[in-house]
């Protein structure tokens, strides 16, 4: 039988949970499957658990976002006084329907699987432009010169903005930083004003964009969600930037963090890069779902029960936030057959990094397809390609994983 007294009460903020997350995560699940938090939230970590929760779209939703806020911080903050708080509260990730439905249904018919997929000729182009500016160097910081580079300037090229816009870089790093508003823990005050003026600054960017769309349409994913809708029900110009915002921020994180992340998973495990590279055409898709589930890019991810629930013998109760850990879900062994080794040729599908239900990511095969389109690339063009494995940079936080430089070395071309 388990015993939950085993485990230690659970800390987002540990640091051990930023450099190695996966032995909490083992002791989490094995013992104490879902927990009861320190801060109040319960904790859940199995994989079938995780999935039921994320899936349950009546007994589980976001519920009343400023109560989760204040859960961190008391009952007298004042969320909504603060501007990455009130973006935040905004976006359709953070919302139960009917609003949910409408804002997600007005984004989906812009960002189609037909929109995304025409879009592959462009992906292979600038992720072999990108290539091309450091591969004769020999070694560079994969992260910023291709990991965050490529998402950002596909999801500009879908949006219309200039790749040479002066600000772009200024974009990358206000959204690196920004997203820490997701993270299960009250903010210090400094990081609480830098998030507010950092969104800020993405609410001034977008507004400009979309307002320049209104006055002059172009063939371009702005022009499309500009124009979604009709009528009471088209998108006003301050929802189309907290949807411009979330897109960008979300596509930054998710496909960044999978690159590096996965990359990082190569030079562990040199045989599955030695797999990749004999066959990049068969195999990237697999290698894809397989950094997700081995190394995702989101580790957790929040919901509110909305029924009583129970859920692996634990009441939950209406009002109750349920953190669901999807890195640990991911490496159930209930799941799949040893989890902890990281192996290309399974099939890794089902993973949970995505979420699930209403609120699973509507940037999914857009991040997809630029993982394929990257490593294929990078395993065609640099084969013996091998990063830093010693001392890998993770970024501050829990909620997402990902490194902020990640040296890479190969034979110059």
């Amino acid at each position: 039988m388990p015993n939950a007294d085993l485990v230690p009460g659970f800390d987002p903020n540990a640091k051990e949970l930023q450099h190695d997350p996966y032995p909490t995560f083992e002791q989490l699940r094995e013992c104490d499957p879902v927990h009861r938090a320190a801060a109040g939230y319960w904790v859940v970590s199995r994989y079938d658990d995780v999935r039921n929760t994320l899936m349950d779209r009546q007994g589980f939703g976001q519920g009343d976002f400023v109560k989760n806020i204040q859960l961190f911080y008391g009952p007298d903050f004042d969320v909504m006084s603060h501007t990455s708080y009130r973006w935040l509260s905004e976006i359709f990730l953070m919302q139960d329907p009917p609003h949910h439905t409408r804002l997600r249904s007005l984004v989906t018919g812009a960002l189609t699987a037909k929109r995304v997929q025409a879009m592959k000729p462009r992906i292979l182009e600038i992720t072999n432009a990108l290539i091309d500016g450091f591969i004769a160097d020999g070694e560079t910081d994969i992260i910023s010169s291709f990991a965050y580079k490529l998402p950002v300037l596909v999801m500009c090229d879908m949006l219309g903005v200039a790749g040479d816009d002066e600000r772009l870089e200024q974009v990358i790093e206000v959204i690196a930083k920004s997203f820490i508003i997701f993270e299960a823990r009250a903010l210090s005050p400094d990081e609480l004003e830098a998030a507010d003026r950092e969104i800020a600054f993405l609410e001034s960017f977008f507004g400009e964009l979309f307002e320049q769309r209104r006055i002059k349409p172009q063939d371009d994913l702005t022009t499309a969600l500009v124009q979604s809708g009709d009528g009471e029900d088209a998108l006003s110009l301050h929802e189309l930037g907290t949807v411009a915002i979330g897109l960008f921020g979300a596509g930054f994180e998710t496909t960044a963090h999978l690159i590096g992340n996965g990359l990082l998973c190569f030079s562990r495990f040199p045989a599955e890069w030695d797999r990749l590279t004999a066959d990049p055409d068969n195999c990237a898709a697999a290698a894809v779902n397989e950094v997700l589930r081995y190394e995702s890019s989101l580790v957790a991810t929040y919901r509110t029960a909305l029924e009583p629930r129970n859920i692996n013998g634990q009441d939950i109760k209406v009002g109750e936030k349920v953190l669901t850990l999807i890195g640990a879900a991911n490496r159930d062994p209930r799941k799949f057959a040893n989890p902890d080794d990281f192996e290309i040729s399974r099939d890794a599908s089902n993973h949970m990094s995505f979420g699930g239900g209403i609120h699973f990511c509507v940037g999914a095969e857009l991040a997809r397809l630029e993982g394929r389109i990257a490593f294929g690339e990078l395993a065609r063009r640099m084969p013996d390609l091998r990063v830093d494995t010693t001392t890998p940079a993770w970024r501050d936080g829990f909620m997402f994983r990902g490194m902020s430089r990640l040296s890479a070395q190969w034979t110059p071309v």
